[in-house]
Parts: C-alpha cells; sequence; structure tokens
C-alpha cells in the first residue's frame, strides 16, 4: 500500500518543523527542576550515611565511610513505631475513604440525575476548604467523643478529609465507564446495587486503586492534623517522629545524619511506591477528564 506524497511530505515536515521558543524554555525549566529534585534527593541519601562532622566539613562530597549508625539512631528514636503506626493509619483511613466515595461518585454519575450537579459542586467546593479552617472543629468534635491523642481518631480525620477529593475523581471515573454494560445488566435483570458491585466496580478498579493511592501519599505526608490531634509518642507518626527527633537535637547536640536517615524513612517507601505505579496513576487521574 502506497501512502500520498502529499501525506508523506506534510509528516516530514512536521516532524522536522522546529518546536516554538516559548515551547523550548519550558522543556529546559522542567529539566533544570527534575535535575534539582534529583539531585538533592541524591545529596539526602549521601548524607544520611555520614556523620555529624563530615556533614559540615565537607557539605558536597561523597561519604568517606558509610555511616549505617544512623539509621540505628533513627530507629531507636522512635522511627520504627512511627513507621508502623503511618503504614497502619494511612492505609486503612485510604481504604475507608475509597470505600465511602465509590458509591457516592457512583450515584452522582449515573443516578441522581437532577441533584448530581449542585451535590459534585459541593464536593468540589469542599476541596477549596483549607485544613488550617478545619483544624479546630475536628479536634473540638474528636474531644467529645475521646477520640483525642489516638490513631482512630486521627484516622477519622483523614477519611473525613479525603472524600471530597476522592468523591471528586472517582465521579469523572465512573462517568468514563460506558453505560452499555448496564444496561445490558438491567435488561438481564440485574438489580442496581448487583450492577455497581458485579459489573461497574471491577471496571472501575484503576480508577480505585488510583484513588487509593493518592489518599495514601497524602495521609503518609500529612502532618498538620497528626500534630494537634496526637501527643502520645506511642502514637506518633513518621513526620512527628521527625520533629520531635530534630526537637531533641537542640538538647542533645545535632545529629544531622541521624536526621537525614528519618527524612529517608520518610521519603523512600513514597518515592517506591510512586516508581512502581506512577504509570496506573496518571492513568487513572487522566481516563475520566474528557467527560
Amino acid at each position: 500500500m502506497t501512502v500520498p506524497l502529499s501525506t508523506t511530505a506534510r509528516t516530514s515536515r512536521s516532524a522536522t518543523r522546529p518546536r516554538p521558543p516559548l515551547r523550548r524554555i519550558g522543556l529546559i525549566l522542567v529539566w533544570i527542576f527534575v535535575a534539582t529534585n534529583l539531585f538533592l534527593l541524591l545529596w539526602m541519601v549521601l548524607s544520611s550515611l555520614r556523620s555529624t562532622r563530615e556533614i559540615f566539613a565537607s557539605p558536597w562530597s561523597l561519604p568517606t565511610s558509610v555511616e549505617l549508625s544512623n539509621y540505628v539512631t533513627a530507629f531507636d528514636s522512635g522511627f520504627g513505631r512511627a513507621a508502623l503506626n503511618s503504614v497502619l493509619v494511612s492505609s486503612t483511613a485510604a481504604v475507608i475513604s475509597v470505600a465511602l466515595a465509590a458509591p457516592a461518585a457512583y450515584a452522582l454519575s449515573r443516578r441522581l440525575s437532577g441533584a448530581a450537579g449542585p451535590l459534585t459542586m459541593l464536593f468540589v467546593l469542599g476541596l477549596g476548604v483549607p485544613g488550617q479552617v478545619l483544624l479546630i472543629p475536628v479536634f473540638l468534635m474528636l474531644s467529645q467523643i475521646g477520640l483525642v491523642d489516638s490513631l482512630l481518631g486521627l484516622g477519622f480525620a483523614y477519611v473525613a478529609l479525603s472524600m471530597p477529593f476522592a468523591v471528586f475523581l472517582l465521579t469523572g471515573f465512573f462517568r468514563s465507564l460506558p453505560q452499555e454494560v448496564e444496561e445490558a445488566a438491567a435488561l438481564d435483570g440485574a438489580s442496581p446495587a448487583r450492577t455497581f458491585w458485579q459489573i461497574v466496580l471491577p471496571l472501575a478498579r484503576s480508577g480505585m486503586i488510583t484513588a487509593f493511592l493518592l489518599q495514601f501519599i497524602n495521609n503518609w505526608n500529612e502532618t498538620l492534623f497528626s500534630l494537634a490531634l496526637v501527643q502520645s509518642n506511642d502514637n506518633y507518626t513518621l513526620p512527628l517522629a521527625l520533629a520531635r527527633f530534630i526537637g531533641e537535637q537542640q538538647y542533645k547536640g545535632a545529629d544531622w545524619g541521624g536526621m537525614f536517615a528519618g527524612l529517608c524513612l520518610i521519603v523512600a517507601p513514597m518515592l517506591v511506591l510512586y516508581g512502581w505505579l506512577s504509570r496506573r496513576i496518571i492513568t487513572g487521574m487522566t481516563l475520566g477528564i474528557g467527560k
């Protein structure tokens, strides 16, 4: 099969057409930003393997000896227990958020034709409320039911704060699914609940995994509400353990190697998770964008 000459010429011209100057400048800035972040990440990892004296003597040089004792110091300072708390609270809150947001998003995208628009806008408005505004009301509500300074209360706060984004994300994803499958299930006599659980949810698995991962990452890095709602050391999450470790160094003497080791313990799981599932996250976020 021969390709028309005009098509071939047009393709070759578009392939050899120079990029606009603004686009090239934008690409250069993006790559500078990426290179800077990679350099800082590498410097953080290398600094976690050095002693405090070596860091101050030559902060940009390679380590002359590997100080794995920095990670032992970090674990002895409570990072091990804090890591377990972070995994427990972040994963549980993310699962509950997706489990609650999925039926709500499906109803907004399929069932509530008249009220879907206002209710969706209500969830969208929830995305614009700053967390600082909600901090005091959430603290007062949890204190009245005795859930301050507990992982359960912190998990409830994470679930409530994540609902607007989870519902908004899954609503767009459910709208991207073909309605013909649900119509065929209805013709076969399936109820709306059975259609949702046995047909729609398997089709929406990618979107739900994306919502779970984004909520897990957000809960893992959250500091403000955990700082206000948690006081005891046994309930500390990783950001709080790092803040306590830095505060202790003001009295014991700065241990910068141990501090960088603690930073690595916080950042490394998220880097591995995102590097492993980055394609799935991006696909799930953009699949319903055209709807």
